[in-house]
């Protein structure tokens, strides 16, 4: 891999730069492989190649070999997450800044494919809310199919700009902003990066990140906590930024603990000495990432937000809410609407979140689709078998690996079960799907943009 001399030029002044070995890593032939485990998932889970734990993380482990993820039922479950390693430390900056035990609100702004929305929702309590916001749609596909894979109900998928979210003033205690960036820290992992780098779009990034934190900043609270983040060696991308910030939107440096043995550079911005974190492939077990921490000390400018739309909603009836809770563990803590004919479940405390947020931006999901009523009957959606509120006891078959794949395959599969009607898929305990167990045949229910294709 041959680095471009300008891109190092470029990095030569940037804290914890060591050319030589950063050059050598470059040249190196070594991958690192790192899954989260999903910790309302994880009892069944025996990856085999787990082989260390990553030190920043609760739930994070480096593979000794990387798998083929692809014909892995525990991938499909959502009983792990693959990501890099570094990017994980995003937890460290949360439980060191927020007090996650306690209801917050908390914006994931650039979420696709779902990585940080996945880590956020497994650190925040039951009764916060995780808006998790993809602006590009061709995105949003992917972040829904993980969000769903996780499980959670407690999750808003929205699809909207930075700028959108003003009309929600003072509403989160958090944002996320893993800003779009030049990518030069993904050079190890995907060398078609290097052609698309230069310095121009260095500073063209530079310009949009600044333009998305601006936007979105009218929605953090005053007291509220900005964690800004990007894959990016350049300093006009990160300690430029912390010093913009501090600058021109007033915000208050946070300073996170790190340990010594986890070889991250605490760097300080020339202007504000704001506190940044960067990661080195020659110094951690990871890929480039800088990630920083500020607080918002200011209130918003007075401003009116702007008109929201009054949300339509299509009532579900008595009879059908007495259907679907049958399907849950705790009925009780859900409200249901509907839309499209499919029942959606949602957290009781977030009934007014969802009605504001429905009043002002996009939604492309929300909680967990329990599926469609007919004839007196659920016709269960693929989300609420990957579901944490989905009752325990639920009809299950358990099958071997070989069935496993053909379902995921949405193959036909044959059952020895005395089971009739709708049942889960497990293997290994964990849930894959839905069939329908009729007289002379198994109906099989995993979704056709799921499947996998390869054989």
């Amino acid at each position: 891999m041959q680095l471009p001399e300008v891109f190092l030029n470029s990095i030569k002044n940037v804290k914890g730069f060591d050319e030589a070995a950063f050059i050598k890593v470059h040249q190196s032939v070594e991958q690192i492989t790192a899954v989260r485990l999903n910790a309302s998932k994880k009892s069944a889970i025996e990856l085999e190649h787990l082989q260390s734990p990553i030190p920043w993380s609760s739930q994070g482990y480096y593979l000794n070999q990387r798998p083929s993820f692809t014909i892995d039922p525990f991938f499909h479950s959502g009983a792990y997450y693959v990501q890099e390693a570094s990017s994980m430390f995003l937890e460290q900056a949360l439980i060191q800044t927020l007090e996650l035990s306690k209801p917050i609100k908390i914006l994931d702004l650039c979420a696709a494919p779902g990585g940080k929305s996945t880590l956020i929702q497994s650190l925040i309590c039951k009764e916060s809310l995780l808006v998790s916001n993809e602006v590009i749609k061709t995105r949003v596909t992917v972040l829904c199919e993980n969000i769903s894979k996780w499980g959670a109900a407690n999750v808003i998928v929205t699809n909207n700009d930075a700028k959108d979210f003003a009309r929600l003033p003072d509403y989160f205690d958090a944002i996320v902003v893993d800003a779009p960036c030049s990518g030069s820290g993904l050079f190890r992992k995907d060398a078609a990066a290097i052609e698309e780098w230069s310095l121009n779009n260095v500073q063209l990034c530079s310009q949009r990140q600044q333009r998305i934190v601006a936007d979105v900043l009218p929605a953090l609270k005053k007291n509220g906590v900005l964690i800004y983040a990007t894959c990016s060696y350049s300093a006009a991308e990160d300690e430029m930024i912390c010093d913009w910030l501090v600058n021109d939107l007033k915000l208050e440096t946070i300073a996170l603990k790190i340990e010594e043995n986890w070889n991250i550079v605490e760097s300080k911005s020339d202007l504000h000495n704001a506190y940044g974190y960067r990661f080195f492939p020659d110094k951690v077990k990871g890929e480039g990432f800088f990630i920083a921490a500020f607080k918002k000390i200011k209130n918003n400018a007075d401003e009116q937000p702007a008109k929201k739309n009054k949300p339509s909603v299509e009532r579900v009836t008595t009879n059908e809410i007495e259907i679907v809770s049958t399907w849950l563990k705790d009925p009780d803590q859900f409200f249901f609407i509907k839309q499209n004919e499919e029942i959606i479940a949602m957290p009781v405390h977030l009934h007014n979140d969802l009605v504001l947020i429905q009043s002002s931006l996009y939604i492309k999901k929300a909680g967990v689709k329990m599926g469609a009523v007919i004839r007196n009957g659920l016709i269960p959606n693929h989300e609420l078998a990957l579901s944490t509120i989905l009752k325990n006891d639920t009809a299950a078959i358990e099958v071997d690996l070989p069935t496993a794949l053909q379902y995921l395959r949405r193959n036909e599969i044959k059952l020895d079960t005395p089971l009739k009607g709708w049942a889960l898929i497990k293997n290994r305990q964990q849930p894959l799907g839905w069939v329908k167990i009729l007289p002379n045949r198994i109906n099989n229910y995993y979704p056709k943009e799921w499947r996998i294709l390869n054989k």
